[in-house]
């Protein structure tokens, strides 16, 4: 079900923004979703041709706590769709009944490239250790010729999909990019995820929550997805160094000014600071900061940081939801023996859109667990977790 939220989300994000820039929606939303982003790109992501183009893959963060599933935030250029796939097939072989069964991720994959019949993935330098998992899956996909290319390949030919596999703040290690955008401009070849950088923004949950657009939202997602979706979403705000008005306070938190922020108790700074997006740190739990974690001098640098960036790079601030321990087990290949653990998990399942306008929809490939030890505090990809398929 949550698939079908998160595509309706989208599509209301994007509505949200196009409106913006037409004044039909406040002006901040997209001059914020605009910040720091080259006057290029921005006048890419609002041209005519990507006007409705969505992601076609969406892979949510869900955090498994105390209160059930809290979804910190959504990856539109996400890794480990070749890994799950893999570990899907391996488990289901197993008797294992898998979310998306055997082939799902496969399934899906392929499905979200039309009737193209040659597909090229593009993986950036920043993006190279996904290759091998790309090539795998791409070997399994029979209806198609799909090829794994690096980021100077250029010889893209009428009629062709591409995935692009890199993220828009790296356009300037990705050669292609001109060409692959032109061509996509001119819809003569066929590019997910479209080159919009509002749909790679963390901030996305920031506008979900601001109460100036809860009419939109209610609108756009009705009124039953809007208050399910927020039910599983921490609260979230954009730093926002600008002054407030003397009456004026920060929702929720009852702040002044953001600077405040290096006053809190420890016990009140069970707070996220992360970098929204399009920079090198937005990725891999890089740029992110958790205030009960951090000693009072830490977490001041971090407030910092957040309010220095505000022009060219925003940071987002989230409510934190802990994740539960659960039980888990890994094989260690050493000792030849599987081995228990007390973890904290991290559920990333992957919905596949296929099909056009309306008639879209968001088919669930299968889901990957992240499982980190029980003392990490940020759960991510780290080499001291193990990763397992979902089962049903």
């Amino acid at each position: 079900r949550l698939g079908r939220v998160l595509l309706q989300f989208y599509r209301a994000v994007n509505l949200l923004y196009r409106k913006s820039v037409e004044g039909k929606q406040p002006a901040w939303v997209a001059e914020w979703l605009d910040r720091g982003k080259p006057a290029e790109q921005i006048e890419l992501q609002r041209s005519r041709p990507f006007k409705n183009d969505l992601p076609r893959v969406i892979r949510p963060d869900l955090l498994l706590t105390d209160s059930g599933l809290s979804v910190t935030e959504l990856d539109s250029v996400p890794g480990g769709i070749g890994l799950t796939a893999w570990l899907n097939q391996a488990y289901a072989k197993t008797g294992a009944k898998v979310l998306g069964g055997e082939t799902g991720m496969i399934e899906g994959f392929a499905g979200i490239f039309g009737d193209a019949k040659d597909v090229h993935i593009v993986v950036s330098e920043e993006s190279a250790t996904y290759r091998p998992e790309m090539t795998w899956i791409a070997e399994q996909i029979e209806s198609r010729k799909i090829q794994v290319h690096d980021a100077e390949f250029q010889d893209f030919q009428s009629g062709d999909a591409v995935y692009r596999f890199f993220e828009l703040f790296d356009l300037a290690n990705v050669s292609s990019s001109a060409k692959l955008f032109e061509l996509a401009r001119e819809q003569k070849i066929r590019l997910t995820p479209p080159p919009k950088c509002f749909f790679e923004e963390k901030m996305l949950f920031a506008l979900l929550w601001n109460r100036n657009l809860a009419e939109f939202w209610r609108q756009e997602l009705g009124g039953r997805y809007f208050e399910n979706l927020k039910a599983i979403t921490p609260y979230t705000w954009i730093v926002d160094p600008a002054p407030l008005p003397p009456q004026g306070a920060i929702p929720e938190i009852n702040l002044t000014d953001w600077h405040q922020l290096r006053t809190l108790s420890h016990k009140q700074r069970e707070l996220i600071l992360k970098v929204s997006g399009f920079s090198e740190s937005a990725w891999g739990a890089r740029g992110v900061y958790l205030g009960s974690d951090l000693s009072t001098e830490d977490w001041s640098q971090a407030v910092d940081i957040a309010i220095r960036s505000a022009d060219r790079s925003p940071f987002v601030m989230q409510r934190y939801h802990k994740p539960k321990q659960v039980e888990a087990e890994w094989f260690d290949f050493e000792s030849n023996e599987t081995r228990a653990m007390p973890a904290r998990a991290r559920i990333c399942p992957y919905y596949f859109v296929s099909g056009e306008g309306d008639q879209a929809r968001a088919n669930l490939g299968g889901a990957l667990a992240t499982l980190c030890p029980a003392d990490k505090k940020i759960i991510h990809g780290m080499t001291d977790a193990a990763l397992a398929p979902c089962s049903e």
